[in-house]
């Protein structure tokens, strides 16, 4: 059996834990950290409680169908935004809405056209739920890469579970063209699947269920791949979907200097 990269949080304060985080993913490219801890860390910030996380949540319910499916499958479900990152772990700041990109290189199957995806919500993007979790992963990720500013992209995705299996990642094991990356489960309903693996250069290094709500993997995209198998319902009567929020981090050059609309 693959052995997992994963972060035992509990016994120590959240710095600590926070520092456990930085060194795993340093070490192993990759890093699994438990809904359990991440609720840990973002009910420590400001304005998250059970009604936000709850709210966030049902955010999911309000996501668009996914129009640029090169296959024609009408599984996925998404919205979308872009963001900018402060060096270290700074400041995060919403951006005027654009597409998002993907070069084929990096996604043959969508890859290589502008994609118009309908935006975030104001009062999830700007909430104190996404706050929290940007504040996670830019500490994360800035501290192993602290002189650099982030193009940052957020998605919400919802794959529904249908005949054939609905596909997290239709284009199969990938990387994204960033340099890290950040899912983390929502909810999963009704469905079995889904199981996340970790790959280098051809080799699969893990594999590992995101299960309970928050599970997160934090992954360098610049030297790992990542896939997820097709999830199915579990009861073909009621409907099986699958929520994720994944977070792309990519390294601005110095020489950027974009006009932020709002601070996170």
């Amino acid at each position: 059996m693959l052995a997992t990269a994963t972060v035992q949080c509990s016994p120590r304060n959240v710095s600590q834990r926070e520092d456990d985080i930085r060194h795993t993913l340093a070490d192993h490219d990759y890093v699994f950290v438990s809904g359990y801890d991440m609720m840990g860390f973002i009910l420590g910030e400001p304005g998250v409680d059970p009604h936000t996380i709850d709210t966030f949540a049902r955010s999911w319910d309000d996501l668009l169908p996914d129009g640029f499916m090169a296959d024609g499958c009408t599984y996925r479900a998404r919205r979308h935004a872009t963001m900018i990152g402060d060096r270290a772990g700074g400041p995060v700041l919403l951006q005027p809405h654009q597409p998002h990109f993907q070069p084929v290189a990096y996604n043959p199957l969508n890859g290589g056209v502008e994609r118009h995806y309908e935006p975030i919500s104001p009062e999830i993007i700007g909430g104190p739920v996404m706050a929290a979790l940007l504040r996670f992963a830019t500490s994360a990720f800035g501290a192993l890469a602290p002189f650099y500013s982030w193009h940052i992209e957020v998605h919400q995705f919802r794959i529904n579970a249908v005949d054939g299996g609905g596909k997290p990642t239709p284009e199969g094991t990938h990387r994204d063209g960033v340099d890290y990356v950040l899912m983390t489960l929502i909810d999963r309903h009704n469905v079995s699947g889904g199981v996340t693996s970790i790959h280098r250069n051809g080799h699969k290094l893990a594999e590992f269920t995101l299960k309970t709500v928050l599970d997160t993997a934090l992954v360098n995209d610049e030297r790992v791949s990542h896939g997820v198998t097709p999830i199915e319902s579990v009861r073909s009567d009621k409907a099986g979907y699958r929520d994720v929020l994944v977070i792309t981090f990519r390294r601005r050059p110095a020489s950027q200097d974009a006009q932020p609309s709002r601070g996170i």
